[in-house]
């Protein structure tokens, strides 16, 4: 059964389709297989979130958004479960905040990124950055830290959704803002981030762009109170909370109103993504 096949009436649908692009990255040759445990260990987290977007990722977005406005070198850093689930959510967000989107692999190999970097461009990409890997995240052995040097290496705010804890911190360590997408509150790549989002891939790319897009015209200052007024230890907090206190209710299929970003009621529903602090599906 191909994505297009898969009834819209079916309860689970949006679930259903997210395992079917995983399913199909594999196939495609542009996640690994170990990516299916990620996105299977993410679901896990999604479910007892409530399958909703948290006010305080809500939040964490817009300042996100705030952010990616104010960087001079942004880029989104995009590994093999990102380029399967959300390649087309991933470059209109980059178009929206004027960011470069550069390949960025844990298991790095020349072939896997010359193919994710032609599934983003069937997206809608331009350009892809991560082909040239003429330069280094410090601290990493080997392929780990291959990076372009116009790209992640020179970058001052990085997006990593997915990232493994230990690229988070060596990112970290070069003096990087780091936004990390992770559904684990728990994990070291949120906990090292300067804005952790802890949502759902699919619910948190496009909420970062609806929220760029409501501050494109804004003023530094509104901007800058975006990022102020976030609290990165507070999100965290209400989250696990989150967790720890969640039932497996079933929410309903409603979708968040496009006019106004993040809206984020008990009953938003949207598909499950995948992984916590997983090295094995990068």
């Amino acid at each position: 059964m191909t994505e297009t096949e898969i009834p819209e009436d079916h309860p689970r649908y949006a679930s259903l389709v997210t395992r079917h692009r995983i399913e199909a990255g594999v196939e495609k040759g542009i996640t690994s297989k170990q990516g299916l445990i990620a996105q299977g260990r993410g679901e896990a987290f999604d479910y007892l979130l409530g399958e909703r977007t948290l006010p305080s990722a809500d939040r964490a977005a817009r300042a996100a958004a705030a952010t990616l406005l104010s960087a001079d070198r942004p880029v989104l850093s995009v590994n093999g479960n990102v380029a399967a689930l959300a390649p087309a959510e991933t470059v209109e967000l980059a178009e929206a905040v004027g960011a470069d989107v550069e390949v960025n692999l844990f298991n790095h190999t020349d072939e896997r990124v010359r193919r994710i970097a032609d599934h983003l461009r069937e997206h809608g990409a331009d350009e892809v950055k991560g082909l040239a890997g003429d330069g280094e995240i410090p601290g990493l052995d080997h392929a780990r830290g291959v990076v372009d040097a116009d790209g992640i290496e020179t970058a001052d705010v990085v997006v990593v959704p997915l990232e493994d804890g230990d690229r988070a911190e060596a990112l970290d360590a070069m003096g990087k803002t780091e936004i990390v997408v992770d559904l684990n509150p728990g994990s070291r790549s949120p906990r090292t981030a300067d804005i952790p989002i802890v949502d759902n891939l699919l619910r948190a790319v496009p909420n970062v762009t609806a929220h760029a897009r409501d501050l494109a015209d804004a003023s530094p200052a509104a901007r800058r109170d975006a990022i102020d007024s976030f609290d990165a230890a507070a999100a965290l907090a209400e989250a696990e909370a989150a967790i720890r206190e969640g039932s497996f209710e079933t929410p309903d299929d409603s979708v968040p109103d496009e006019s106004a970003p993040g809206d984020s009621t008990p009953d938003d529903e949207g598909p499950n993504a995948e992984t916590a602090d997983d090295t094995s599906a990068r």
